[in-house]
């Protein structure tokens, strides 16, 4: 049978096709006019890790105290040499040294050659020990951070409005979960290890080469503000070539999605290349983004490096003059130069790491975006007991976000208790809009719309939920058992005689008894190892399983064969006795039975009654039913 599935997927694609962003910036947003904003939501997160936080920074102080150690190892190098002792022909005088040099014996040159090797290697280990604590409890801390960041981003997502999740892409969901979070976690690991250690580093070895000579030291702070400019304009482009690669990334998780989800048409009608041609449109355009923030980024990098560069150069022609260079010695003057050699690989990691950096914030931002819309009100009445199901519609009007004219107009509609009415009209004339608002999916429309006398948006939704059972046009299934897919969320708890007897209402324990495994047979994604009669059976199953007062069809029984059918409308018969049910289907001869039928068109109701009253009225019901009886 025709894959209905994959027909809907590309008939949504073509309805979704958007062009590709231009190459020029867009205006900010609330959030990229205030990075700092976004540092301060992210380091929220970081407070309740704090003790690993800490324990990271002790790490990368004892990583960065090692640099400025070796570099002051140098001054003793010299002495150990020329074999010189320090107290007397050596570089250092016996008066000039500190009583721990005095003690160690520093102003004998034999003592020096013992000293420095053992040093050296006291340095490198508690350099290692301070790499290993910093770099491993940053990671703890990031990565802890991004999976709450993660949790809580797909937690509000399942709790926003259904009209703002029609509005976004899934694919471009799942991207910012994915893509967009691991963004942050490069940011939150390998970037802000690189800018703790390489900073702290930094500003180890500036305040040794301040602490031997300050004169000297004013050539960086001359150019500190040269190098901070130019990291705040790489910086904004940084961010801009970011957000630009993330919308691409979502575009190519999209179009992939649709593609391969739709594989049977787009084989079927020859669109593979079609298909190709679009994926390498979207790819190449990501791929301009990524070559343009390579390009700032190793713009920068050379321009920043050459600038401290120039500066060690500077330093030797001014040290070398006896006015500046003051008390220095020769062994002070070579720690001085090495410290001030340190510098430049820190500096350059830090230049580099802000590419990076920007990514994450930018990831940080759209996530932080999706994060602060409304989710849907939690509050409102509960409902005592199970309802009686008598909805009140009262000059009702629908109107999805962005769009021009509404959907709905001027509905005015009673539902007695345990009716069951059927709603029937042309493709897009409003059916499953109205199905959507009376199974509270969507937010409280213009007009009245009571349940049980009391007004939807006054009911907690939570509990008004449980009222209803809700089987859409598009079957949902999981990647899970049988069994799960039908004890679905608050049925979890139901036994297998009640998954059974449900199962049996659906006319679907024939087929599932016959599975290798039963209810415990796994099922591919969507479902897509079953039949899409057995899909849609499957979730009416689930339906049945929730007995609930009100049941709502949305052309539950659209995807059945004749027989099928038949069978279901059984099992319907039975199971909406007592109930107030809404019922949507394609073919009026399985709501002959109903108690009312509602004929809708352009997004009104234009006709009332039980079957044989429409077709005796001659009006737009007939005409549909006798087009059907002669199709």
């Amino acid at each position: 049978m025709p894959d209905r599935r994959a027909s809907r997927t590309m008939t949504h694609r073509q309805r979704q096709l958007m062009p590709l962003p231009k190459d020029t910036e867009q205006a900010p947003t609330p959030q990229s006019e205030n990075g700092l904003k976004t540092y301060g939501r992210l380091l929220r997160y970081v407070r309740p890790l704090w003790p690993a936080f800490l324990v990271s920074m002790l790490g990368f102080v004892l990583y960065a105290l090692t640099q400025s150690a070796f570099a002051g190892l140098m001054q003793y190098l010299p002495a150990a040499f020329d074999g010189s002792p320090l107290g007397t022909a050596g570089i250092m005088a016996s008066d000039n040294l500190r009583s721990w040099e005095q003690k160690f014996g520093l102003n004998e040159a034999e003592n020096v050659r013992l000293f420095l090797p053992l040093a050296l290697i006291a340095i490198v280990t508690v350099r290692g020990l301070g790499s290993y604590l910093g770099s491993y409890y940053i990671t703890y801390v990031a990565r802890h951070v991004v999976n709450q960041l993660r949790l809580d981003v797909f937690a509000h997502i399942n709790h926003l409005p259904a009209a703002y999740l029609a509005q976004r892409n899934s694919a471009e969901l799942i991207s910012l979960i994915t893509f967009n979070i691991e963004q942050v976690a490069a940011a939150a690991s390998t970037a802000i290890k690189v800018i703790v250690r390489e900073g702290l580093t930094v500003i180890a070895l500036l305040s040794y080469i301040f602490y031997l000579n300050w004169k000297l030291s004013l050539l960086f702070v001359v150019l500190a503000p040269v190098i901070g400019g130019i990291i705040s304009l790489a910086s904004s482009q940084f961010k801009k070539y970011s957000r630009r690669i993330q919308d691409s990334m979502g575009g190519i998780t999209r179009v992939a999605a649709e593609a391969i989800r739709g594989f049977p048409v787009v084989r079927g009608y020859g669109g593979t290349a079609a298909e190709n041609a679009r994926f390498e449109e979207r790819s190449r355009y990501a791929l301009r983004q990524d070559l343009k923030l390579a390009r700032v980024n190793e713009i920068s990098t050379p321009v920043i490096q050459w600038l401290t560069y120039t500066a060690l150069a500077g330093l030797f022609w001014f040290g070398l003059d006896p006015a500046l260079r003051g008390s220095m010695d020769a062994g002070q003057f070579l720690a001085y130069i090495t410290a001030a050699s340190l510098v430049a690989k820190p500096l350059r990691q830090l230049t580099q790491v802000n590419a990076r950096i920007q990514r994450g914030i930018a990831a940080a931002e759209s996530v932080f975006d999706v994060l602060d819309q409304r989710p849907e009100n939690p509050g409102g009445k509960t409902l005592d007991g199970p309802a009686k199901g008598a909805f009140t519609l009262k000059q009702l009007h629908f109107r999805y976000p962005g769009a021009e004219e509404d959907t709905l107009h001027d509905i005015s509609l009673d539902i007695a208790p345990g009716e069951t009415l059927a709603l029937v009209g042309r493709s897009g004339s409003g059916k499953t809009t109205l199905v959507n608002l009376l199974a509270a999916q969507y937010p409280p429309p213009e007009g009245t719309l009571l349940l049980d006398g009391e007004a939807m948006e006054s009911l907690q939704l939570s509990t008004l939920r449980r009222q209803i059972a809700f089987v859409s046009q598009h079957t949902t299934l999981f990647a899970a058992s049988v069994r799960e897919n039908i004890a679905y969320g608050d049925l979890a708890t139901a036994d297998d005689e009640a998954i059974n007897e449900a199962l049996a209402q659906a006319n679907a324990l024939d087929f599932v008894q016959r599975l290798p495994a039963g209810l415990d047979t796994i099922l591919r994604e969507e479902g897509d190892d079953f039949s899409g009669g057995q899909r849609q059976r499957l979730a009416l199953a689930r339906a049945f399983l929730k007995d609930a007062p009100i049941l709502i069809l949305d052309e539950a029984t659209s995807a059945q064969d004749a027989e099928s059918e038949k069978l279901i409308q059984q099992a319907l018969q039975r199971i909406l006795a007592g109930r107030t049910a809404i019922i949507i289907a394609h073919r009026l001869s399985t709501v002959e039975q109903v108690d009312r039928i509602a004929v809708m068109d352009q997004g009104s109701v234009v006709e009332l009654g039980t079957h044989g009253e429409l077709l005796a009225q001659q009006g737009l019901y007939a005409q549909l039913y006798q087009q059907q009886l002669q199709g």
